[in-house]
């Protein structure tokens, strides 16, 4: 029942979170931290870069979650989790571009719900069709 699969015929789910989803390479953030536009809310700042046809289709996320904003590691990974989790559920209605999630500011408390809602508001905003 529990076949193993080649390489090369593995069903991706909806939800999953794949590395060529990811940006990976210190070039790719740069060129989305070089093109400039941002979103902003309470916490975070959302940085995006339109893709060319030739980088392939689909929506790319980065994570920067600074030391020196939550200094356990805990809370970092927590922030992360909660990106990633969200970008998931809302990747197949986003638009083809690079974006990047980062924690401009320290929050007061570390509730979960308050800080998804946050995330998701984000990357609403991306769906619109306005940007």
């Amino acid at each position: 029942m529990n076949a193993k699969q080649p390489a090369g015929e593995r069903e991706v789910s909806v939800t999953a979170f794949p590395k060529y989803y990811r940006l990976t390479k210190t070039d790719e953030y740069s060129s989305v931290f070089g093109f400039r536009k941002a979103l902003k809310s309470t916490h975070f700042l959302l940085h995006y870069r339109l893709r060319a046809a030739e980088e392939g289709a689909g929506a790319r996320l980065g994570l920067v979650v600074a030391k020196r904003l939550l200094r356990r590691s805990v809370d970092r990974n927590l922030i992360r989790r909660l990106a990633r989790e969200n970008f998931r559920m809302m990747r197949c209605r986003l638009p083809s571009r690079d974006l990047i999630l980062r924690l401009a500011a320290k929050p007061q408390t570390l509730d979960r719900r308050v800080l998804a809602e946050e995330i998701r508001g984000l990357l609403g905003k991306m769906i619109s069709p306005e940007r």
